[in-house]
């Protein structure tokens, strides 16, 4: 199971709007199982399964159907994408949700070859550990690798005030006024921006913000943490990835702007990836209906 906890510590988060409330969720899907994180910003909710799980779950749910637990994880990997990637085209599956003895249920619902297909994700309380690790640690380390930004971009503002100096006393001038700037001043700015643009820029709402402007960032943070503690694991140093540090942060990352989510890899590929993998899931042996009626189609 440690490939599906590494897995979805890895993932961005995606904004869910159901008929209910809006939700932030991230999943990671294999043929062995899946792991599936929900928050409402109130409380966080888990669930991490194996094959043999969604071989009973399955089996409780859709009695029509008979299949090996991978044809139905491939079949809950094409129905949760569109939902967590903001894919172009939507999931054909409907999805509500019931909160029972602080338990979350995600019902999912939709069709395959023609039969109901029904899904419930059965999430608990997430514990503490698991919290701080895909929220509490990577925000504040994402909050470090901005204030790196900051100073960086400081920085070099100081250096080009510099360099515009040197030319205005080597007798250059504007031919457009209108583009005069004065010198930064670092105070100044900081004390006008907490006055001026910290209640819009700090608004959380429901999520979507985090969720469209920050994902690059927090995808990069992860995975610093999990290299960090595979290097400490490897060289069997007892520290965990407390000690990484924002400056191993994508330089990349740092210097451009953030594309929202929704940027969803090209649909021209013929076979998609399992959400959160980098390998493409084998196709398993589909599902088959129990013969009553002599039925059709895919799982005939």
């Amino acid at each position: 199971m440690e490939e599906l906890e590494q897995g979805l510590l890895t993932q961005p988060w995606a904004w869910l709007q159901l008929a209910e409330n809006s939700l932030l969720a991230k999943a990671y899907i294999t043929e062995q199982g899946y792991a599936l994180l929900v928050s409402d910003l109130q409380q966080v909710w888990h669930e991490q399964v194996d094959a043999n799980v969604v071989r009973q779950r399955a089996k409780e749910l859709n009695k029509r159907l008979t299949a090996p637990p991978a044809a139905f994880l491939c079949h809950l990997d094409n129905l949760l994408r569109p939902l967590l990637k903001d894919i172009i085209h939507p999931s054909e599956a409907t999805f509500s949700c019931d909160r029972v003895a602080g338990a979350l249920i995600l019902r999912m619902r939709s069709e395959l070859s023609g039969f109901p297909f029904h899904w419930n994700f059965h999430c608990v309380p997430a514990s503490p550990p698991l919290v701080s690790q895909h929220l509490i640690r990577p925000l504040m380390g994402m909050s470090l690798a901005l204030q790196c930004q900051v100073r960086e971009l400081a920085t070099l503002l100081h250096m080009k005030d510099l360099e515009i100096q040197d030319y205005r006393e080597s007798g250059a001038t504007l031919n457009r006024d209108r583009l005069r700037t004065e010198p930064f001043e670092e105070n100044s700015f900081v004390e006008r921006f907490m006055v001026e643009k910290l209640p819009e820029a700090c608004g959380i709402g429901d999520g979507r913000p985090f969720v469209m402007n920050l994902q690059s960032l927090y995808i990069a943070v992860t995975k610093q943490e999990v290299q960090v503690r595979q290097k400490h694991q490897s060289t069997g140093d007892p520290q965990t990835s407390s000690s990484a540090s924002p400056q191993g942060t994508d330089n990349h990352l740092l210097n451009h702007p953030e594309q929202p989510v929704s940027s969803a890899p090209s649909h021209s590929e013929p076979e998609k990836e399992p959400i959160g993998t980098s390998d493409h899931m084998p196709r398993p042996q589909l599902p088959k209906v129990k013969k009553k009626k002599k039925p059709r189609g895919l799982f005939s």
